[in-house]
């Protein structure tokens, strides 16, 4: 029965040591707000776009975080447009999600990277549609 409990604690601490979150503080991330991605780097990066832009990519190398789970929350002018789940598969990894943008969506947008836990860790303003 010893044995058994000890083996029971063993597994259990394992198993909590194995789902502690990434800190913030131990995380690095560079973001770029593009036109495409292509080859995992971003091609035509701005902070202002044409109304008829279509779609812009967020890119983001995420350093430290492997085996996490970060979000790309799109945000126009303040009100969150979309929230896209990314996995990091390595200790420095490259990822990416992309919005679809109407002209009737011209505006002020921001997109931020965030933790699990809802940290901001990065984030870019851009434009749509402006002068």
């Amino acid at each position: 029965m010893r044995t058994l409990t000890q083996t029971l604690t063993a597994v259990a601490l394992l198993a909590m040591v194995g789902v502690a979150p990434v800190s913030a503080q131990d995380v690095s991330v560079d973001i770029a707000v593009a036109r495409t991605v292509i080859d995992r780097m971003p091609v035509d990066e701005s902070n202002s776009f044409p109304v008829d832009v279509g779609e812009v990519w967020c890119w983001t190398r995420v350093s430290g975080g492997e085996g996490t789970t970060i979000k790309h929350v799109w945000l126009r002018d303040g009100v969150e447009m979309a929230e896209v789940p990314l996995n990091v598969g390595a200790s420095s990894w490259r990822t990416y999600s992309s919005k679809t943008i109407p002209p009737y969506w011209s505006g002020d947008w921001r997109v931020e990277v965030h933790d699990e836990i809802g940290n901001v860790l990065a984030s870019q303003d851009f434009s749509v549609g402006a002068p």
